[in-house]
Formats: C-alpha cells, structure tokens, sequence
C-alpha cells in the first residue's frame, strides 16, 4: 500500500501538460549542453560562455520589443547579441592594448546593464526574474521545437566534426598543418555555445545558464580521462540532473532553475571528493598509503642497518664460548 502510493506520487508530475512538456525540454537540454560543455571545458572557454550568457539579454529585450515574445524573436535577439559581443571584444583587444578576456568583460557588463534598462522600459510587460533565472513550468510548444531544434543542430555538428575539433583543442598549430580551418571551427563552436545558452534559457535563465553547460562536463572531467567518457558521461549527467532538478522542484515548491544547479552542484561535489582517481579522499588515501610503505622501507633499512652494526647473539655467544 506504502509502495503504491509512492509510485503514485512519484508519477503526479507526469499527470500535467506542463510538466510533460518541462520534462522533455529539460531531458533534451540537459543532455545537449553536457555535451557541448565537454569542448568548452577543455577549450578553458568557461569565462568567454559565461560573458556571451549575460550578453543575450539586450538582444532578448530589443526582440521582446520589436516581436513580443515569440520565442523564435527572443532566439534570434539573443544570438545576435551574443555574437556581438564575441565578435566586439575580438575587435577591441586587436585594436588595443586591453586583452581578449579584458574587451569581452568590459562589453559583456555593458551589455547585461543595457538589457535591464531596455526591459525595464520596454512596452511588453516582461518579469525581468523570468529571463534571469526562466521558469521551466512555463515552456511553450514553440520553446519546444527550440529545444529540438538545438539539440539536433549541436549533436549532430559536434559527432560529424568531433575529430577536427578535438585536435584543434589540444594542438591548433597541428591541426593547422593538418589542413583544418581551425577559425572556422572556433566560430562555429561559439555559434553552438551561444545556442545552447539561449535554448537553456526557459529552463535556468541568463544568471544560470551557464551551470547547465559547465558543471556536467566539470564532474565527468574529474571522473575520467577518456574524452569519449567525458563526452557521453557529461551529457548523461547534465540529463539526470536536470531532470533531477525539475522533480524536486515539483515537490519542494522551489523554482526550478536554481533547483538544477543545486543537483548540478551536488554532483560535482561528489567528483572532486570521490573520484576514484581525482578525489580529495582518494589522494588522501594514496598519501597515506604511500608513507606507510615509505615507512615500512624506512624501518626495514634501519634493522637492517642495525644487524650489520650488532651481529646475532648467537654469533657473540659462540666466538665467546670458543675463544674460552
């Protein structure tokens, strides 16, 4: 009886319209942007992501005026913004002495202060908290296909140029020499970073967004070395986690954004204390170990450097017992 009724519970969710359409869109996003945060985590890019995730509001809010609020308008507003905004401080750092990271801050902060003030005085009645940290419960049919459109547009280009881009993170002047465009390839990841940003939107927002693209691939980065594990396992975590998220924030009545960090977070936690290789724990019991065998090396050498100085009683005993 207890049982079924937790089942029961425990299938609620799936009972509503809503929720079903939180669920998948949650599943596909989760699942996508652990992917695709594979190649930002090892291309270091994680500041440039977090720059282009602040960077879409403006580009949202000129849609939101210009559109409303259809989710292809705020789609399109937010990649352009974000595009600019790379492409902005490039510009900037080329033609100056400030460096790239230093003219994309610069520019991110100005755009992220713009788009509130473009909001604020927008005539679309928008609830800035919607766009900062999004409301999953709230996906549209057309958010959706958003969603579905993403996940196969970024999956599909990351399987297919998997080779060339992995080379090209870990040696460029090789891939180079090897006849890739890396350039071209460099845009093309950024084109699929700020997609994945704005698709997670309705899901976390523009404040989270980037804890849906970063934290999957950070756990499995400590979980392994194989970058095809790293690859797979940071989609399948970002998946469970997201999905994670939205039930509790179903039962706990908390928003669902920070609830899918939250579980994000627990789960990188978890990696970097118990990694069986890179674990906090494991290195502690690695140190361990190690001085015991030192130690047990130690005390062997000084016996033994102990009988050479006094040799066996016996020995003594017998030379003595001759010698009278």
């Amino acid at each position: 009886m207890i049982h079924s009724s937790f089942i029961n519970s425990f299938l609620e969710p799936f009972g509503y319209a809503f929720m079903q359409r939180a669920l998948l869109s949650c599943a596909m996003i989760g699942f996508t942007n652990g992917f695709l945060g594979t190649f930002i985590v090892l291309r270091r890019q994680a500041l440039l992501a977090d720059a282009l995730s602040h960077s879409l509001l403006p580009g949202m809010a000129v849609a939101a005026m210009l559109v409303g609020l259809s989710p292809g308008g705020l789609l399109l507003g937010g990649l352009i913004a974000a595009l600019l905004v790379a492409l902005g401080g490039a510009l900037i750092a080329r033609n100056s002495r400030l460096k790239d990271e230093t003219a994309v801050a610069s520019l991110y902060i100005i755009a992220f202060a713009l788009g509130i003030v473009l909001i604020r005085f927008s005539r679309v009645k928008v609830d800035l908290t919607h766009f900062l940290f999004g409301n999953i419960l709230g996906v549209s049919n057309g958010d959706l296909w958003i969603a579905y459109a993403a996940a196969f547009l970024t999956l599909t280009t990351l399987v297919i140029f998997q080779r060339p881009l992995l080379l090209t993170l870990f040696d460029a002047a090789v891939a180079r020499a090897s006849g890739v465009r890396v350039s071209w390839l460099e845009t093309g990841l950024l084109v699929l970073t700020v997609l994945g940003l704005v698709a997670s939107l309705q899901a976390v927002g523009v404040l989270l967004s980037l804890g849906l693209l970063i934290l999957p691939a950070a756990t499995a980065y400590l979980l392994t070395d194989s970058f095809s594990r790293m690859l797979w396992g940071g989609a399948v975590l970002g998946l469970l986690g997201s999905v994670s998220g939205l039930f509790l924030s179903f039962f706990a009545n908390i928003p669902s954004g920070p609830c899918i960090i939250m579980i994000l977070a627990i789960f990188l936690g978890a990696a970097y204390l118990f990694s069986p290789r890179y674990g906090i724990v494991a290195r502690l019991l690695h140190l361990r170990h190690f001085h015991e065998e030192s130690l047990e090396r130690w005390e062997g050498h000084q016996g033994h450097d102990h009988e050479m100085l006094h040799p066996d009683k016996s020995f003594q005993s017998g030379d003595h017992q001759e010698g009278s």
